[in-house]
């Protein structure tokens, strides 16, 4: 298998050179879709290598890597798609054979759950939560314990400690705990998924980032914000969303002018519904829910994780709970919105269209070698258009310019 991976390397390098399915017209206006042609192409050719397995040919690697130079970008997206669903699907059914109860025998070891009593909506107390879900009981296990366990079943799990990046702003890190190849989904980024229609509604607007490090953008304009989900926590449970955070409280690190402090006042975030549907039954011991404890590499290290879009179906009610992440507004109606430029604009159209199943858009982390025991560090790409910490050290400057172009 170590041959066939630097067969792998090699074309990765190759292809990312070979600006193949972008016309001259198309890289010369837009070098950012470039850039995420490039992303799809490497994360084709990991997720697929993951997927041949232990025991695979050189003849099923050198069909992987010939369908890496002649498949369309949306035929290699697609596929993409799968290798991950596939490996979420595997993971989710573990999770479920550790946590769901053993009822065979008219037993559980679950937790019991306290419901209310009728005298509470006869009074009615409980009117706002008479439409909430209810919360299945699961096997009292603690995070660390579920954590474990999955080690158990895929010979890694992810721990948080201080991250070894030596300067003060590492904070805290992401460590796989084992071994995995490359190719493998290690990771989700949780949190309160906001699309470009909701912007305004994310705590801070329109300074989002001032107080906030655990943002994430996807090239589809799609912002995840990881602060509420913290550390998750040591039940299944009801999750909103919810932040306690005043992000229009905390002064931001940076003096602001007098036009900031206008367009700030001008532009406040939105504040949500009352009559939202906001919430869902999650995971929240869930040993995959810590990509936004991934930390840049620092000079003379490299990124051994990549960001990977992932699409999940929510036809998958099963799996519905390991994903940790709500849509703010609603998962049933979303609006689509063009991109021009660096503004987002309704389409006119708002729904999925016909045929599509509707999706819940968030993200993964893919390894990008073979990993045993190291901290995991993710390439942040930032703009080279702003000022950049100092801690940061561009993995490539190019890669950069093209992301934020």
């Amino acid at each position: 298998m170590g041959s066939l991976f630097i067969r792998f390397q090699e074309a990765v390098k190759t292809l990312a050179k070979n600006p193949m399915f972008a016309n001259n017209r198309l890289f010369a206006r837009d070098p950012r879709h470039l850039q995420f042609e490039a992303d799809v192409n490497r994360l084709f050719l990991y997720t697929s290598y993951y997927r041949l397995g232990a025991n695979a040919e050189e003849k099923d690697a050198e069909e992987i890597i010939d369908m890496a130079s002649k498949a369309s970008v949306s035929e290699q997206q697609k596929q993409v798609q799968e290798n991950v669903h596939y490996q979420l699907t595997n993971m989710c059914q573990a999770m479920d054979s550790i946590l769901l109860p053993d009822t065979k025998n008219g037993a559980s070891e679950a937790n019991n759950y306290p419901r209310r009593s009728g005298l509470s909506f006869a009074v009615g107390t409980g009117v706002a939560s008479a439409n909430k879900p209810d919360v299945p009981s699961t096997r009292p296990l603690n995070r660390a314990e579920l954590s474990n366990k999955f080690r158990d079943h895929f010979q890694y799990t992810l721990d948080i400690r201080p991250s070894q990046i030596p300067h003060k702003d590492a904070g805290q890190g992401l460590f796989l705990s084992g071994e995995t190849n490359a190719g493998a989904v290690l990771a989700i980024y949780p949190g309160v998924v906001y699309s470009p229609a909701y912007y305004r509604y994310i705590p801070g607007y329109p300074k989002i980032d001032a107080c906030n490090n655990y943002l994430i953008t996807r090239y589809d304009g799609t912002i995840i914000d990881a602060k509420p989900w913290q550390l998750g926590g040591d039940s299944r449970e009801i999750w909103d969303g919810s932040d306690l955070v005043d992000y229009n409280a905390v002064p931001s690190k940076s003096q602001e002018s007098n036009s900031d402090r206008a367009w700030r006042m001008l532009s406040k975030p939105l504040k949500k519904g009352h009559t939202e549907n906001f919430g869902e039954v999650l995971e929240r011991r869930n040993p995959l829910a810590f990509g936004h404890f991934a930390n840049h590499p620092p000079k003379g290290s490299t990124p051994n994780v990549m960001i990977c879009p992932y699409d999940f179906p929510l036809t998958e009610k099963d799996m519905r709970v390991y994903i940790p992440n709500i849509t703010f507004g609603g998962e049933e109606e979303p609006v689509t919105m063009k991109r021009f430029g660096s503004f987002w604009f309704k389409s006119g159209r708002s729904g999925n269209q016909v045929g599509e199943s509707p999706v819940l858009k968030t993200l993964v982390l893919v390894s990008t070698r073979s990993i045993c025991d190291e901290e995991l560090f993710l390439n942040y790409r930032y703009s080279n258009s702003k000022k950049r910490p100092e801690w940061y050290i561009p993995v490539d400057e190019e890669e950069d310019k093209r992301r934020w172009s």
